[in-house]
């Protein structure tokens, strides 16, 4: 054994003396110029990453979209039970370990706030083995701003894991020939990424695990990639790669051929393309790369002679794959890498209304398709985290998706606060580099109790709170009290309040404040802030004295400098910010069945008034009426941005948006009425409307175990059950209407009782 050892270790030092790398097609024997050594007991997992950052000599001051290809083999004694690396970069990477693709897609877009960067924790130990190591990283930098991203200034990266031996010393790197820029028109301003160009003829083939002959020793610089947080939310799930089907239609000179995905999603295209020549050019877009005269992401695919396969790295989204091939090259197969957030549909919905029920099915994916680094508007155009939206996707998430997606909610509401400006204002999307308007009536949402309010209830994460408070009470303190008791108008940046004409926009600013103050009072009291919940009370009571004694024209709410028709988007956030009462509220109803102005955006708050002052099924009639021609179109599978697309033009907006959707919480909160009382679903309404449906039913979970609950109507009966999770109680409200009632076969008289843990049959019966 022992001269076995020695021989072994002859053997290494002569070949590291003579410089000779080894190297044979099919074995794990590799050795470089530069080895590092390390071994199990060497140091403890990293929780803290260095000030350097690695960057190639060669890369192109302010030029956009570089590829730069990184390497560094180490040699172990024995690999560590744990070898966690702490990897940040600007912008995105993928990373092999031994040949094995250990990240897809790794590091955030920048940043948790103006100045500082994100940094993945990721175990390399599964891939590791004793003896001879190979890691290779291609990184993407992005080289522009964007209304997702912020650019740091130059590629780099930054790769820390004590447990391996792996720092900044040893790399070697070099920009990869092959990746450039496409000749398709270029995306929008608004998105980071560029429409990615590879040219085969110039692949660097197998350079994850060949020798680095061709590499340079990386540079290593000063980061400017600022403090750096770790990541959090998970590392993006991989549904594997999966073949297509694709038909080819013949044209002059090219072929189109075309792929249906089995639903719209974020994924990156594999080809397998015969081409006895090369150098054709293989352009790749799915049928949303553009919408209207807006440009969006693309790629293409220079061949080389032979048989080849590539996979184009930068995720697009869409229903159906569109490849350009010109005469002389062929596509063989078509595959395609599904990749999203790592959650799941763990909430369940249908009912006897097949409308509603395909509903439900394409609001689940509209909200997997719009989340990613961040919640965002649609996935195509600009990817961006507009708090109007994000505010009704939230609510939505709750009720159909695991926990894990909370964590993105967190993520947003953390950075919506950490980018505000030094004047309070806070403004969305952030992060970004090229945007820094604010939009009142968004930024007043996000604040509202349908923002972070809503948030805490649903997750009981103080921490939360307690981190955004001071940002939020110094925003709201940008408002004034005018003399007539009203908000003074904010003239930000961008005073949009919602798609569509007729927008009485002083007082959507005004409804929305006073929505934003009774969630500020719920958080002042919680943290027990009681001087500023006792102001804001004030200040809530003031407003809405004065929308009635200034606004409320007998019928409707407008204020007296509005000249247009009478908006429906008011009346709906002045039931629901507690202005109007029940003596308004049939007039209410009138204005709502006349009135129709709300966008997707806004027609969620006129759909929850609506249950708000006793006409649920209206509320259902007429979502299903304004909605009709999106749930039931065959070919799309998620929700539209606004009621034009496809009716009036397919290129006025996106066919994918997040607040479209909001049904989806306002089904389960007010049909259902089933929403938290208490911060973590500790306690909980159980207050259906059952008139709704014959026949319906829900579950899902909650940060306490899951809710479920079904109705049933039949003759003359409403049977419902409900399922209340251990450690939590029910408070269930019996309608009046009901002449008997039981619960657990139990008489029951009482309009309000409390459930404990366990399953409960509670039956009604219409009194005669």
């Amino acid at each position: 054994m022992k001269q076995k050892l020695f021989r072994r270790i002859c053997q290494i030092v002569l070949l590291h003396a003579c410089f000779l790398p080894v190297w044979a097609e099919g074995t794990d024997d590799l050795m470089v110029r530069e080895t590092a050594t390390a071994t199990a007991a060497a140091t403890p997992e990293a929780t803290t990453i260095s000030t350097v950052a690695l960057t190639c000599p060669d890369a192109r001051p302010g030029e956009a979209n570089q590829w730069i290809a990184f390497r560094k083999d180490i040699r172990l004694g024995e690999v560590p039970q744990r070898a966690v690396a702490a990897i940040a970069a600007d912008s995105k990477y993928w990373l092999w370990i031994n040949g094995t693709l250990a990240v897809f897609e790794g590091s955030l877009k920048r940043g948790p706030n103006p100045d500082d960067s994100y940094f993945d924790e990721v175990d390399l130990a599964p891939f590791l083995r004793p003896g001879d190591n190979r890691i290779a990283l291609l990184l993407w930098y992005f080289g522009k701003q964007g209304f997702s991203h912020k650019d740091s200034g130059r590629a780099q990266l930054r790769f820390d894991c004590p447990a391996a031996g792996i720092g900044s010393e040893g790399w070697y790197c070099r920009l990869h020939p092959a990746y450039g820029t496409a000749q398709c028109p270029p995306p929008n301003y608004r998105l980071p990424e560029s429409s990615i160009s590879f040219d085969a003829r110039k692949e660097l083939a197998g350079w994850q695990t060949a020798p680095v002959q061709e590499f340079t020793p990386a540079e290593t610089v000063e980061s400017s990639l600022g403090t750096l947080h770790p990541r959090p939310i998970p590392q993006w799930k991989d549904f594997g790669i999966k073949k297509l089907r694709f038909e080819t239609r013949k044209g002059a000179g090219c072929d189109t051929v075309i792929a249906r995905l089995p639903h719209n999603m974020q994924m990156t295209p594999i080809l397998q393309v015969q081409d006895p020549e090369g150098g054709h050019r293989i352009g790749i877009e799915t049928d949303h790369a553009a919408i209207g005269s807006t440009e969006n992401l693309r790629a293409e695919y220079i061949t080389r002679p032979g048989t080849q396969t590539y996979e184009s790295l930068g995720w697009l989204s869409g229903q159906r794959l569109i490849l350009t091939v010109p005469h002389g090259a062929r596509i063989t197969s078509l595959q395609y890498r599904e990749t999203g957030y790592d959650t799941v549909p763990e909430g369940h919905f249908s009912c006897s209304d097949p409308f509603y029920n395909r509903f439900w099915e394409k609001g689940l994916r509209t909200i997997y398709v719009n989340a990613r680094d961040t919640f965002f508007d649609c996935p195509e155009r600009e990817r961006a985290q507009w708090w109007g939206d994000i505010v009704v996707i939230l609510n939505e998430c709750f009720y159909t998706y695991s926990a894990s997606l909370h964590a993105l909610i967190r993520k947003g509401l953390w950075e919506l606060c950490d980018w505000q400006k030094e004047d309070g204002s806070l403004y969305a999307p952030v992060p970004a580099g090229n945007w820094s308007k604010e939009l009142p009536v968004q930024s007043l949402a996000a604040v509202s109790r349908y923002g972070i309010w809503s948030y805490y209830m649903n997750t009981g994460d103080r921490e939360t709170v307690e981190h955004c408070y001071p940002a939020i009470r110094k925003y709201l303190d940008c408002y004034t009290i005018g003399p007539d008791g009203l908000t003074e108008y904010r003239t930000a940046g961008w005073n949009w309040g919602d798609w569509g004409e007729n927008r009485d926009m002083h007082l959507l600013q005004t409804t929305w404040y006073c929505i934003a103050l009774d969630g500020a009072i719920r958080m002042a009291l919680l943290l027990d802030q009681n001087e500023d919940a006792t102001r804001w009370q004030e200040r809530l009571e003031r407003v809405r004295k004065a929308l009635n004694a200034v606004c409320w024209t007998g019928s409707a709410y407008r204020h007296p400098d509005y000249t247009g028709d009478t908006d429906d988007r008011v009346q709906a956030l002045a039931v629901l910010g507690g202005v109007a009462g029940p003596d308004q509220y049939e007039a209410l109803f009138d204005t709502f069945r006349e009135k129709e102005h709300a966008s997707c955006f806004m027609e969620k708050y006129v759909m929850e008034a609506l249950f708000a002052i006793g006409h649920g099924d209206y509320a259902m009639e007429r979502v299903r009426r304004r909605y009709d021609f999106m749930v039931n179109h065959p070919d799309i599978d998620t929700l539209f941005e606004s009621w034009e697309v496809g009716v009036k033009d397919w290129r006025c907006g996106s066919v994918n948006h997040a607040w479209s959707g909001a049904p989806l919480a306002v089904l389960p909160q007010k049909m259902f009425g089933l929403y938290p009382l208490e911060a973590g679903w500790k306690r909980f309404a159980a207050c259906p409307d059952p008139n709704i449906f014959d026949r319906c039913k829900l579950d899902f979970p909650t940060v306490s175990g899951t809710v479920a609950m079904s109705l049933r109507k039949k003759r003359g009966h409403i049977t419902w059950d409900l399922t209340v999770p251990e450690g939590t109680t029910a408070a269930v409200s019996i309608p009046w209407v009901y002449a008997k009632a039981s619960v657990d076969r139990t008489p029951c008289s009482a309009q309000e009782i409390t459930l404990g843990q366990g399953r409960h049959r509670i039956r009604l019966k219409l009194a005669e």
